[in-house]
């Protein structure tokens, strides 16, 4: 069990200004969190103080009861049952794929070491560079190095900062099922610093939402979703309405046949593929609705709430 208790944490040369404060979770072994947040909200940071490479102070970390002390009170830096994949990515360019991985294992046992690394090449879909130099693949190719390395000794805890950020969209989502399933099959604990939604929604048990540092919310990705609670939460999911004191997601709201309270002056449609996206002006206010046609610019609607979300 991991347990994380950040009363607040500061960097030295921030005149004390807290970067974290408040942040406080437990994680059973073999769940997956995600921590979204704005950029310089702190997610990098919490996974810089989980994994050891920052002191905290005021504060502390256990790992099933033992007390986490960083790097103040370890030679090296980082615990040994955790790995982090920060995004300055912790590869070596002048040797292969397969050398990078097995950088992490004893060598003691060559052929069982050999079919760790092909296991692990399997799991990133880099099976065919496996004797390509670092130094001459894609971004996208050295994050999925980095991702199998960390994995090559069998961390008991995976701490992954952005870890799909620059891998091409037509193979993320093969990628991320094929990672999070060996992950969940091996009881791996993971957390996933992240912008991306749709990967903290389906791949993650829980999510941790940070504004200006401090928790703004932690729950399963379903209970966030289904209930969120102002305009902030929901920004996350997609462009924002609000009507009186609610906030709604483009599919929550519909276009009206009949006259409504909510009047909106169309301004542009934006082609998605399976819907389009409508823009809207009601009272001065930019209004988004889900569609299923393009509305012309300058069109008065009337909008409604969607029962059958």
């Amino acid at each position: 069990m991991l347990d994380i208790n950040i009363d607040s944490f500061a960097y030295p040369d921030t005149e004390n200004k807290p970067v974290l404060q408040h942040v406080s979770f437990t994680l059973k072994q073999g769940e997956h969190l995600a921590v979204l947040g704005e950029s310089g909200c702190g997610k990098s940071t919490l996974l810089h103080l989980i994994y050891g490479l920052i002191n905290l102070s005021d504060g502390s970390i256990h790992y099933n009861k033992n007390k986490l002390l960083g790097p103040k009170h370890n030679l090296i830096p980082g615990e040994p049952f955790m790995k982090l994949v920060a995004q300055e990515l912790d590869i070596m360019p002048f040797i292969s794929v397969a050398e990078n991985i097995a950088s992490h294992l004893d060598r003691n046992d060559r052929a069982k070491d050999d079919a760790r690394v092909d296991n692990l090449l399997d799991v990133v879909q880099l099976t065919p560079f496996k004797h390509v130099k670092v130094k001459n693949l894609s971004g996208g190719q050295k994050q999925r190095v980095a991702i199998a390395k960390a994995l090559a000794q069998q961390p008991e805890v995976l701490l992954l900062d952005e870890p799909f950020s620059s891998i091409d969209t037509f193979l993320k989502n093969t990628l991320r099922r094929s990672f999070f399933n060996y992950t969940r099959s091996q009881n791996i604990t993971c957390i996933i610093a992240t912008h991306d939604t749709e990967e903290a929604l389906s791949f993650t048990d829980r999510m941790l939402l940070l504004r200006v540092g401090k928790t703004e919310r932690i729950d399963t990705p379903k209970a966030i979703y289904e209930s969120l609670e102002n305009k902030y939460q929901a920004s996350f999911f997609g462009e924002v309405s609000v009507v009186g004191t609610t906030t709604y997601l483009p599919h929550q709201l519909k276009i009206a046949e009949e006259k409504t309270a909510i009047e909106m002056v169309v301004i542009k449609s934006y082609y998605l593929g399976a819907y389009y996206l409508i823009e809207g002006l009601a009272k001065g206010e930019k209004m988004y609705v889900r569609h299923n046609a393009a509305i012309i610019k300058d069109t008065l609607t009337y909008i409604s709430i969607n029962d059958t979300p």
